[in-house]
This record gives C-alpha cells, structure tokens and sequence, in this order.
C-alpha cells in the first residue's frame, strides 16, 4: 500500500503526513510538560529517521527548542532513502546539526521528549546492545523520558509483538520503551500484545490519507476488539424472564486448599447473567493431587453464597444436566480429574477448559483425540468448546517452552486452535483469542491490575456463563458468529475492562492488590453499562 501511494503521490507527501502526525502527538504531550521542554530526535538512516527529524522541523517552527541526533554518522547509502535524504538536506540547509552519538548523554540531562526514529517496521536484525543504536536505545530507557516512537518503537517485531532477535545465533535484541507510538497507515498487532504492549505505551493510528485503500487491502483474519464490538450484546431483559431462559453453569473443579477456584469461576458465571450456577462436589473419600474434596467445604459453599447451587458428582461419569461446563480451576491432575474431564468432553454443554484441565490434556493423548472429537461430531455446533491457557499452559499444550510462545502468541493461539478445533483464549498482555479456522483478535481492555491469582479462574467462569446464557443472543454486527469465540471475545474484553474500571479508582491507583473476588462484581457492573 505504501509503495502504490508513493507512486502515486507527490515527492516527499506521504512524509510531510506521516511527520505532521508526529508534530501533534509530540505537541499535545510537550503541553503537558514543564514550559521549554526540548525536543530530541532519534534520526536513523531510513524513512523512519526522516519523519522524526522532518517533525522536528515541523516542532522548531512552532517555537519549541529542538535538537537531533544521527544513529549512525554516515547514513548507508543502500538503506538511506530518497525522501529521508531531502529532509536531511533541508534541515543542513535551514543550519540544523545532526549531533554525534557522543553527545548522548549531554542532550538527555536536558530532559527532552525525545522522537524515536532510529528503525521502523523493516528491521530484519536484532539491535545489540553493544552496538552503537543499542548503546542509545539503553542510554534514552535508563533516562525514563517521554517517547513518542515512529511507526513502531525501535528493536519491536511489529507482527509478533516481541523484541527482534536471532533466535539461530542466540542474539538477544533490545528495544526504545516509548510512552506513545505514532503508527502509520494501519495498526500493527505486535503494538497490542506480548511485549509490544508494554513498550508501544499510548498507540495513535495515522492513515496518512490511505484509509480507503487500507479498508479494502487489510486482511480480515485479525482484529482489534473495543467496546465498540459489543454494543448492543446485552439487552436489557424482558418482563417475562425467568432463570430457566438464561442456562445452566456447572462448575468442576476446586480441590481442597483449592476451593476458592471453583468458587471464583461460579461467581464469574453469576457476574455475567447465568440463570442457574452449580458448583460440583466429589464423592466422599475420592482425591486429587490437591487432596481431598472436604466435605465441609462443600457445605459451607451455600453458607457463603447461597445464591449457588451444589451437586454430587457420580463416580460412573454422569455429570448430571448442564448448558455450559467450566472444568479445570484448581482440579488437580490425579486419575480422578483426568475421569472427570473425560466425562466433560463426552457431555453435550458447552465446555470451557482452564488450568488442571489444560495440563491434563497436554499430557495425555486420549483426551487431546477426545477434545478433537468434540469439533468433529454431527452435534459440534452446540458442544462449543473455548480453551483459556496462560502462556505456560499454551506451551505445555504445544510441546514447546514459554518464551517460543510468547515470540509469536497470535501463531501459538491459532496453532492450538486448529490442533484441538476448539476457540482458544490466550491470556496475557494483550489477550489472543484464535478460531479453528485461522481468525483471530487481540483484545485492547485490560491491565497489570489483573496479574493475580484467581483473576483467570473468574475469566472462565465468566465464558461459560456467556456460553450458557448468550448462546441464542444475536452477535454484534462486527463480532464473528462462532459462539465459541464469540463468547471467549465478550469474555476477554469485559474481564479486561472490569480491571480497567477498577485500576480507575483512587484505592487501586497503582494498579496493586486486587482480590479476585471483587473483580466478578466488576464484571457485573461494566455489562450493566453497555449501551
């Protein structure tokens, strides 16, 4: 798209956009920061670096103090490019000095809001940190100053969302921590997950005018999920409705020492609009890897929350009447979890499977087949299934080690999707969910807030409750219509913007101590908000 448009265009235009886009970004922040505040330009030898410094130029004509800085001293000539080169030309012209990398340190204890413009999306190669653009990149995170990236902060895998490497030589990349990244003509999914999420900070879309040509060139296979594709989701119940309309929650899981598990995950059902949430209980004398069931535990369950139902579960498998199954939180991986589990793939609710549930599959092939199965049977339609690891979890499920997944967690989601046939929600910064058939989304809600235990055990819960209750309610215009993935979307996103309006509070400020049991009242109040 970018070539078409530079062909079509002007010299120089879509440049003038794209740094003109930058000015602003930078402008609204330097309003915000102590009067006089400089500005220091990142400029490397690409199209990135003419931007940078061409916003530069735009910021000294608004009368703000600007310096630059060249990444290397002499541009090579095979990457410099032509309207990166006029801008340089220009700014020698109108008597700007591109400074030597030796005067670092002496331009960042002015404390600028600094451009960085060192590499863009094309970078093929990690950044050292020996190297002369890796010594910078380390120098401006060591100062902690306001980042404005261009296009993608330097050293990030704009698709995958990890820092560049080279995982063959065993060289570990570096990359620019930026408060707010500037991306032009369409959004990058590295920017919304992994490590991306954190080092993008604030990301701003310019589509330099191409909008209409991006519409019709983007693929349809990933989105960006925002509020915006729910609208509508909820609507508001009629008179005549009564519990029996809105599905049944059976929860399988909670071991002793572990019962807070279940209970999180029936509580998250309940948030969400379940008509009915049943947490199960093991027979007497039957244990896990956890320990026993205890039987006053499960007495004492109604005590708390008598709102919540409990059920025996049969040793023969018979689970009994349910419209979703949320199986795993705090299950434990002994014989008898893996019989329960076997008995929840075999049964025709809806299923959602979380932690000890995930393990056991990982380890074990007959129940991976039987999980294939349930895509495969002439019922598949309604034995939905949604799969909810965390990283480790996803690894386990694959063979492979944690950090593979987490250098490409959109190929790890779809991978397991299309191994199982089952939806597959990846938590983590910027949560992927990934249908069997290659779609896939990167959800925009959520924080650090959430980084507790227990707040993924509410998440599953909240799933099958969605799975249960939603199941016949029409999709938002812009969702897709598997109700599997369609429920694993709703539920990523209003988990995530549950912590959000939490992290929101003066009590929460610094996004610390959250106890996963308020975050499924959290989940109540943000649906109840929906348009």
């Amino acid at each position: 798209i970018e070539r078409e448009a530079l062909a079509a265009t002007g010299d120089g235009a879509l440049m003038r956009r794209a740094a003109r886009a930058v000015a602003d970004t930078c402008a609204r922040q330097l309003r915000a920061l102590p009067a006089r505040t400089p500005v220091l330009a990142l400029v490397g030898p690409g199209n990135n670096g003419g931007d940078a410094l061409l916003a530069a130029m735009m910021l000294r004509a608004m009368g703000y103090p600007v310096d630059a800085l060249a990444a290397f001293a002499t541009p090579p000539s095979a990457t410099q490019a032509t309207d990166a080169a006029r801008v340089r030309a220009h700014w020698a012209a109108q008597g700007g000095r591109l400074e030597p990398a030796d005067r670092l340190a002496a331009l960042l204890a002015r404390r600028p809001l600094v451009i960085d413009g060192l590499f863009g999306i094309g970078l093929g190669r990690p950044i050292e940190h020996d190297s002369p653009p890796g010594c910078i990149v380390q120098a401006v995170n060591l100062a902690q100053l306001p980042v404005v990236a261009v296009d993608v902060p330097s050293g990030l895998d704009a698709d995958r969302g990890c820092v560049v490497s080279d995982g063959v030589a065993g060289v570990a990349g570096i990359a620019i921590q930026a408060t707010a990244t500037v991306t032009m003509i369409a959004d990058k999914p590295g920017l919304h997950t992994g490590a991306g999420a954190a080092l993008a900070g604030a990301v701003t879309v310019a589509d330099l005018g191409l909008g209409e040509r991006v519409g019709l060139e983007a693929s349809v296979s990933g989105r960006l999920l925002t509020a915006t594709d729910f609208a509508g989701v909820f609507a508001p119940r009629g008179r005549d409705a009564h519990k029996g309309r809105f599905g049944d929650v059976l929860v399988i899981g909670g071991a002793e020492g572990m019962r807070g598990a279940a209970l999180l995950a029936a509580l998250g059902a309940q948030a969400v609009g379940a008509g009915r949430v049943i947490v199960g209980r093991l027979p007497h004398g039957e244990h896990t890897s956890h320990g026993s069931f205890a039987s006053k535990d499960s007495q004492a369950l109604p005590l708390m929350h008598p709102e919540l139902m409990t059920r025996a579960l049969a040793t023969d498998g018979d689970l009994g009447r349910a419209d979703a199954i949320v199986i795993g939180c705090g299950l434990g991986t002994d014989e008898l979890a893996r019989r329960l589990l076997q008995a929840a793939l075999a049964h025709p609710a809806a299923l959602v499977i979380d932690a000890d549930g995930l393990n056991l599959i990982a380890c074990d092939e007959a129940l991976r087949r039987a999980l294939r199965r349930r895509a495969t049977t002439r019922d598949a339609t309604t034995r939905r299934t949604v799969l909810t690891p965390h990283p480790l979890e996803a690894a386990r499920l694959l063979h492979t080690d944690t950090p593979t997944v987490q250098r490409d967690r959109i190929a790890a989601a779809c991978r397991i999707a299309n191994e199982t046939g089952a939806a597959v929600l990846l938590k983590g910064a910027g949560t992927v969910v990934a249908d069997p058939d290659g779609r896939w989304t990167i959800n925009a809600s959520g924080g650090p807030i959430l980084s507790v235990a227990g707040t993924g055990d509410v998440l599953a819960g909240a799933i099958a409750g969605l799975l249960a209750s939603q199941g016949t309610a029409p999709a938002a215009p812009t969702a897709p219509t598997a109700p599997a993935a369609q429920a694993a979307r709703l539920g990523a996103w209003l988990h995530g913007a549950a912590g959000d309006a939490l992290a929101s509070r003066a009590d929460y400020h610094a996004g610390i101590g959250l106890a996963a049991s308020r975050l499924a009242a959290a989940l109540r109040e943000r649906i109840n908000q929906l348009p």
